[in-house]
Order: C-alpha cells, then sequence, then structure tokens
C-alpha cells in the first residue's frame, strides 16, 4: 500500500503523542468504570500502539531513520504506556508501586539518554522491543473490563513486564557506559 508522502515515521510518532490524551479521556469516561467506555479506551491505546510497529517499519522501507525518530518514538512510547499507567492507578484498578518501578526506569532512562546524547543517540534493541511489547499488552489487560478469573494472567503478563523493564534497563546502561572503540 502506497501511503501519501506527508505520511512520514515522525509524523506518525506525533500523532501518536497528540492521541494519548484521548486514550485518557476515554478511560475515564463515566468514572471509569463502563465497560464499553474501557474497550474504547483500549481500541484507543492499541491503534496507538500499532502506529509504534507502523513507523519503525516505514522509516526502515523508505530508509529514513532519523536521528529525531530514534529519539522521539521512545519518549512517544513513555508517554502513552506513561499515561495509560497512571491513569489506571489513579482508578485504583493498577498498583501504584508497579506504575513507579516502571515509571522511574523509563524515566530514568531516558534522562539517562539526554545525558549522553553527544556520544549519539543509542537506538532501541530488541529487548527493548520485547519489554515494550510486554509493557503494552500488561497495561492493556488493565485497561479491558477482564473477568477476575482472568487476573492471575493480567498480573503474570504484568509481573513479566516488570522484570524486563528492570533487565532491560539495566542492560541499556551497561551498553552505554562500555567504552567507544575506535572504528
Amino acid at each position: 500500500m502506497r501511503l501519501p508522502g506527508f505520511i512520514t515515521p515522525n509524523f506518525l510518532t506525533i500523532s501518536r503523542l497528540v492521541f494519548v490524551p484521548v486514550g485518557a479521556y476515554t478511560l475515564f469516561k463515566n468514572g471509569g468504570n463502563d465497560p464499553t467506555w474501557q474497550y474504547i479506551s483500549w481500541g484507543v491505546f492499541f491503534t496507538l500502539g500499532l502506529t509504534d510497529i507502523a513507523d519503525g517499519n516505514l522509516a526502515r522501507s523508505r530508509n529514513t531513520i532519523t536521528e529525531l525518530g530514534k529519539f522521539l518514538d521512545p519518549v512517544a512510547d513513555k508517554v502513552m504506556i506513561g499515561t495509560a499507567m497512571i491513569s489506571l492507578s489513579v482508578l485504583n484498578r493498577l498498583p501504584w508501586w508497579i506504575t513507579i518501578v516502571i515509571l522511574a526506569r523509563e524515566i530514568g532512562i531516558t534522562l539517562f539518554r539526554l545525558s549522553i546524547i553527544k556520544r549519539g543517540v543509542i537506538a532501541a534493541n530488541k529487548g527493548g522491543k520485547i519489554k515494550a511489547f510486554f509493557q503494552g499488552f500488561g497495561v492493556g489487560f488493565y485497561v479491558l473490563p477482564l473477568s477476575s478469573s482472568l487476573f492471575w494472567f493480567r498480573d503474570g503478563f504484568m509481573a513479566i513486564a516488570i522484570i524486563l523493564t528492570l533487565a532491560t534497563g539495566i542492560y541499556y546502561v551497561q551498553s552505554a557506559l562500555k567504552p567507544q572503540t575506535a572504528r
């Protein structure tokens, strides 16, 4: 499928940032307890998550990977996941400690990236992509109005997301601090 020229990877990333408040709005609609609005909110966040996949694929297919895109894409991911997690915690549907642990890592890594940006932007790696997958679906299961019989699955998925979040954070810092070799 051929897309119009104005639809660039960075356009999709910025669009994701612009539409995150829509996901939060729908999550809080009718007090946050309306299953219809929970499904709508899940659909909004799921669509935003798909734009994350689309912008990366588009950048690679058009050979238009930019430093701005390498930096902005993970920031958009963090804004999206952070907004959903904080909203769910405010609604008492996601424990605050989970939100704090994940967002502390995400904000910490973002600040770390900014502090070493002179050395170049470090692009996301496979572990980061797997972490983002588990975070996205983990949070998504908290957005959906699941039966309490499925909470074990939802909570297990989130436990894996937490482990991956912490492990990839440690790996990212270790990788960034390795001495640069001359080429």
